[in-house]
């Protein structure tokens, strides 16, 4: 599934194409992905001109000069494509531009979504109601943290995918930021030190920029919206390594939590 950083470097590929154009064509190619498409979507969209795109979470949000925000989700295999030589089976949105560009949203799988609401109440959509700080922003700080985590017994990693303490984090970044710290992810939440909770939180802002900037990791079939494969998966400490060394020394190993298979290095990880 697309993560954080793959989202943010979605939204600027599209911020490329897309910011101040006119939406002259906006096709969706049938009625729902993983939820129904808005139904007047088209009407809504077409002939608007995009205003501001930008990201909460996993989510995508596109804002229009008429007072609609386009919410969209990627799901476990969806992708924006730029420009593409054909539209296939899976392209199921179509936006194409007053200057000719054409966009589509492709998503085999169908588990994303795309939804419309007014620019002015965004923050009261459902899904972000019930959601934490952003990682990489002022709100995710240590005070915070650790007042939200007292007392949890609950372990680290599966606090970190609690999208109520902290929005946005996946697996892959999440066992990242636990080696870098040398936090193992079986801890109890509630029982990690002020010190070491701070270096977490420094860790996260670490991987999360460090795999903006290589352009997210290659999951499956994800790629940015000019085609590139993300290469932060060449980077990767301890994720998908089982049996390699950890910068420590250490073998990396897997355990599978909640059905997540988690990596990391027992040796330096405590």
């Amino acid at each position: 599934m697309p993560e954080l950083p793959e989202v943010e470097t979605t939204i600027a590929g599209l911020r490329s194409v897309l910011q101040g154009a006119v939406l002259a064509r906006v096709e969706p190619r049938r009625a729902d992905l993983r939820f129904p498409i808005p139904v007047d979507l088209r009407q809504r969209l077409t002939g608007a001109t995009v205003t501001n795109l930008s990201r909460r979470a996993k989510y995508g949000l596109i804002e229009t000069d008429r007072g609609d925000m386009m919410i969209f989700h990627l799901g476990m295999s969806g992708r924006w494509r730029i420009d593409p030589a054909e539209i296939g089976a899976h392209d199921h949105l179509l936006l194409e531009t007053g200057g000719g560009r054409l966009l589509s949203l492709n998503d085999p799988r169908r588990f994303g979504s795309i939804d419309l609401v007014r620019s002015d109440t965004w923050t009261s959509y459902a899904p972000f109601t019930r959601m934490g700080p952003e990682p990489l922003g002022p709100d995710f700080d240590v005070a915070r943290f650790a007042a939200v985590l007292e007392g949890k017994a609950t372990s680290i990693k599966a606090a970190l995918l609690d999208q109520r303490i902290v929005a946005g984090l996946g697996n892959i970044y999440v066992c990242e930021a636990l080696n870098m710290t040398g936090i193992a992810p079986t801890r109890a939440a509630g029982k990690i030190s002020r010190p070491r909770l701070a270096l977490l939180v420094e860790s996260i802002r670490d991987v999360l920029a460090a795999a903006i900037v290589a352009g997210g990791s290659t999951l499956r079939d994800y790629a940015r919206p000019d085609g590139e494969l993300g290469y932060f998966s060449k980077q990767w400490r301890v994720y998908g390594r089982e049996g390699g060394l950890c910068a420590c020394g250490g073998t990396v190993q897997r355990r599978v939590d909640g059905g997540r298979s988690t990596f990391f290095c027992p040796k330096c990880q405590k």
